[in-house]
């Protein structure tokens, strides 16, 4: 699929230039904050696995409210959309109060969001396998499956620190698989 860098370049527009040149630009600077966050994650993390369930939490009560104010709007009579908006605000404020229990859900949610980060890892890694640093991508994709296996395993007993652990450790090396794809693909653009 990839071909080397020279003959492909031959094929790009101006247009495509300046979309390589963009994604370069940012993709470094989310590089650079996914590497920062990561490192306050395996240093501190028990205040991400907090930060983490935080977010959710207030995201499904927004989620609430913002359902429910559909609901209100489109069909009043609408139980399944109460029934929905309900359970979306309850749930939040559930894990606001009872992070611990949170912290767990979350825990188990990470295993598949790691299997599936895995999955798509390998899948690009082997797409750009001709390329100079495809390996970045590789070696990132093996973080993500080793770390749900071992979430998998602790889970649900080692959420607490896991959670910020694991999502410290992912951050980390997706801002360095960042920081090389903005290298590769900026190389591209010239």
């Amino acid at each position: 699929m990839w071909t080397h860098s020279t003959k492909w370049q031959n094929h790009l527009s101006q247009s495509d230039k300046d979309v390589l040149e963009k994604f370069r630009k940012y993709a470094k600077i989310t590089g650079v904050i996914f590497v920062i966050l990561g490192l306050i994650g395996i240093i501190f993390p028990l205040a991400l696995s907090i930060a983490t369930v935080a977010f959710a939490s207030y995201l499904m009560v927004l989620g609430g409210l913002f359902s429910g104010y559909f609901t209100w709007v489109t069909d009043k009579k609408d139980w399944l959309g109460w029934l929905k908006s309900l359970v979306l605000f309850m749930m939040g404020l559930f894990i606001l109060y009872y992070p611990i229990s949170g912290i767990a859900a979350i825990g188990l949610m990470l295993v598949f969001y790691f299997f599936m980060d895995a999955f798509a890892g390998f899948a690009l890694a082997f797409s750009m396998r001709p390329q100079r640093l495809w390996w970045i991508w590789l070696f990132n994709a093996f973080i993500s499956l080793v770390l749900g296996i071992i979430f998998m395993v602790g889970w649900p007993f080692s959420s607490t620190y896991l959670v910020g652990l694991f999502i410290g450790i992912s951050l980390f090396f997706d801002g360095i698989a960042l920081l090389a794809g903005g290298t590769i693909w900026g190389r591209l653009g010239k």
